[in-house]
């Protein structure tokens, strides 16, 4: 699967560990920056170039964002129209899941202040992994959101 990244500062390190897992799992993976360590930097830069994609490719890819909570980061994707980023700053799978399941979520938005390493990775793995349901209510409901 094709999926874009990006970060800020605060997300920077990690970014480069989950760019470095995802393509080991055989994802092509497209950095939409930061490319530098800078504390300066400014995360509505970054996260709308993957967003912006997102939305382009309309289900043919999806989007992994990282920040100090993913809260900016998901507010920022969130404004671009076609995209259903969701927050994720604890581990938990029911949370990731349904995120998919009944929200078709198509850009993941990580707390790298909240999460470590290993369970970013398990996060966004199954998150790629869980597909959206495509119950009658759930396409109803994010139909409402685009209208």
């Amino acid at each position: 699967m094709k999926v874009y990244i990006g970060s800020d500062h605060a997300g920077f390190e990690l970014k480069g560990k989950l760019i470095s897992f995802l393509n080991s799992l055989g994802h092509e993976v497209i950095d939409k920056g930061a490319y530098e360590f800078n504390e300066g930097d400014d995360y509505p830069d970054f996260i709308k170039e993957v967003a912006y994609d997102v939305a382009e490719e309309n289900g043919q890819s999806k989007g992994v964002i990282i920040g100090g909570s993913g809260q900016g980061e998901a507010m920022a994707a969130n404004r671009i129209f076609g995209v259903r980023a969701a927050v994720l700053y604890r581990y938990d799978e029911k949370i990731i899941t349904l995120s998919r399941e009944h929200n078709d979520a198509n850009i993941l938005s990580l707390g790298a202040r909240f999460l470590s390493e290993d369970e970013a990775k398990k996060a966004v793995s199954l998150w790629l992994e869980t597909p959206f349901s495509g119950d009658e209510r759930h396409v109803r409901r994010i139909a409402k959101l685009d209208n």
